[in-house]
C-alpha cells in the first residue's frame, strides 16, 4: 500500500485467548487451565473470597463478561458489562484480605490491578467486599476509600 494511503483503523481488538497451558493472568504459580479456567467454565467454584477475586481479575484479562456477571451479587450487579477492548490487564497485586475462607460468610480483598490502555500504564486500587450466596462466593461491592 502506498504511504499516502492509510489503512482505516478498525476497532481495538480483544487480547488473544489465553490457552490452558499459559500462565494464569491472576498471578498464581499455575497454568490458566489449572487455576482460573475451571471457575470460568463452571466446572469448579472459587473456594475463598481471594480466589474469587483472582478469578474475576483473570476474567477481565480474558474478556469473560459472563463469568463476571455470574459472580456479581444480584443486588449490585449491572444489567450488562462492556469491557474496554483496548485495555490490557497486566498484573495483579493482592495487598490484604480479611475473612473469606471456607469458614466465613463474608470477606474482603484489597488489591491493585495493573493495566495498559492505549499504551498508557495505570492501575486500579480497590478494597472489595465478598459474600456467600447459596454457598458460593460473589462480589458485592467496593468499600469506600478510608
Amino acid at each position: 500500500m502506498p504511504k499516502s494511503q492509510k489503512k482505516p483503523a478498525g476497532p481495538p481488538r480483544r487480547p488473544a485467548a489465553v490457552t490452558p497451558a499459559a500462565p494464569c493472568p491472576c498471578g498464581r504459580a499455575a497454568t490458566y487451565g489449572d487455576c482460573c479456567a475451571p471457575f470460568h467454565q463452571g466446572s469448579a467454584a472459587a473456594p475463598t473470597a481471594e480466589r474469587l477475586m483472582r478469578s474475576r481479575y483473570s476474567a477481565f484479562a480474558v474478556g469473560d463478561t459472563g463469568y463476571l456477571l455470574r459472580t456479581w451479587h444480584p443486588s449490585t450487579r449491572p444489567a450488562a458489562l462492556d469491557l474496554e477492548p483496548a485495555q490490557r490487564w497486566t498484573r495483579l497485586e493482592i495487598l490484604g484480605a480479611t475473612g473469606g475462607s471456607a469458614f466465613h460468610t463474608e470477606g474482603t480483598v484489597e488489591f491493585r490491578a495493573h493495566y495498559t490502555l492505549h499504551g498508557h500504564a495505570d492501575s486500579q486500587h480497590e478494597h472489595s467486599r465478598f459474600v456467600r450466596q447459596d454457598g458460593a462466593w460473589v462480589y458485592l461491592d467496593a468499600l469506600p476509600d478510608a
